[in-house]
């Protein structure tokens, strides 16, 4: 799964770096539309993902994750192979849709091993299935544009397709589907009322999914706008897309180094200790970045963002792992996993009114303060749920 997720992570990507390219390339398009449909073109995966990954993870959930996870890899495969073919940013844009309806392969992925993972190792195990997407993910851009300047943008996507499809196949010949049962945890179908309720009634179950909003959307809120941003820090304009590469890559890199490591200190404290402490380091060092003069200072703090916002991702699906009962997980991480698309969607979206109306340093400062207030009503309800839990047990006594 970790290769499989490598791939699928590279691959999803990939054409990411020349999408806005391949839509002027149709010829018939002005400057404007272009970029407005470079933007529609490409939030729309995301759109369609959100309100589709709560059905993927209660497919799962009936009939197994493997299942879901070779329907959407080869459902992947074939909209991008698809691509290279099209010749109007219509017909690329339905395709992306469809992507987005397929876009069940990473939550399925991570559903799959945290089902059969012990809940006391769960942190450390998809810590360590997190590094296959955010090694797959920073490699994606580089090859996708080396690809393309070597043979060209249509061959690119056949080629991508290739890949997510020898993905799959890793999947159907070398994943077997293995339900890891805690003593005492019963097996019991759950309509989707019931997981719902389930949510609701558990604030900081809510409050984690919460959390995975927060941090898409401060990761995507700047990355429209952070070679813009690199432009003003430096006065070179030959190398501008791949300093740009670097400030935005550096920060995979830092998730990279440090997830594993903040899914074992999650398994042996707590997850939800840790991600309190990863909001508040992650605020603090997001808002910085906009007060930087020198790209130097920019990548290092990104760097160091990097390494505290890399164990938020693998903490919030462990603490799904312990506090849901096997037979509903897929289901909850896919609510969570429609969180994490509406940050994708509402990220650029806020980044771009606010950088229009204040400037881009706004755009660190505001998103490194939404981490601070999310960690202020995490520690509140922590807070609660520890006097709750005080006077049940005096109750008891």
């Amino acid at each position: 799964m970790w290769f499989a997720n490598l791939f699928v992570g590279a691959s999803m990507t990939m054409v990411i770096p020349f999408l806005s390219l391949y839509i002027e390339s149709f010829g018939q398009y002005s400057g404007e539309d272009v970029q407005r449909w470079s933007g529609f073109v490409f939030g729309v995966s995301f759109l369609v993902a959100f309100l589709v990954a709560p059905i993927w993870g209660r497919i799962g959930d009936r009939y197994g994750r493997k299942k879901v996870l070779i329907g959407t890899g080869f459902g992947i495969a074939i909209s991008v192979f698809l691509m290279g073919y099209v010749n109007s940013v219509e017909a690329l844009f339905v395709l992306r849709a469809f992507m987005g309806l397929a876009t069940g392969f990473i939550p399925a992925s991570m559903a799959l091993i945290a089902a059969q993972s012990s809940k006391r190792t769960a942190g450390e195990t998809l810590g360590t299935l997190q590094t296959g997407t955010v090694s797959g993910g920073l490699l994606g851009p580089l090859f996708g544009g080396l690809i393309a300047d070597t043979v060209g943008m249509e061959l690119t996507f056949i080629l991508t397709a290739s890949i997510l499809t020898f993905a799959s196949f890793l999947v159907v010949f070398g994943v077997k589907e293995v339900i890891y049962e805690e003593k005492g945890e019963k097996k019991k179908r759950y309509s989707a009322k019931e997981v719902i309720q389930f949510i609701v009634r558990s604030p900081i179950l809510l409050m984690v999914m919460v959390v995975a909003l927060i941090i898409q959307m401060a990761l995507f809120s700047i990355q429209p706008l952070l070679a813009l941003f690199v432009n003003d820090l430096t006065s070179s304009t030959e190398n501008m897309a791949f300093l740009a590469g670097v400030a935005f890559s550096i920060t995979g890199l830092g998730n990279l180094l440090s997830t594993r490591k903040w899914g074992q200190l999650g398994d042996r404290i707590g997850h939800e200790k840790v991600m309190l402490l990863l909001l508040i380091l992650s605020g603090l060092f997001f808002i910085p970045q906009g007060f930087v003069d020198s790209l130097w200072q920019l990548i290092v703090l990104r760097f160091i963002f990097g390494l505290a916002v890399g164990g938020l991702i693998p903490c919030t699906t462990a603490f799904i792992r312990q506090a849901c009962p096997i037979s509903m997980q897929g289901e909850v991480l896919g609510y969570n996993q429609s969180f994490r698309f509406l940050g994708n969607v509402l990220g650029p979206v806020s980044g771009g009114l606010l950088a229009a109306s204040f400037g881009i340093s706004y755009v660190f400062i505001s998103a490194g303060v939404l981490f601070l207030l999310t960690a202020a009503v995490l520690k509140w309800l922590l807070s609660q749920e520890q006097k709750k839990e005080e006077q049940e047990t005096v109750n008891e006594q």
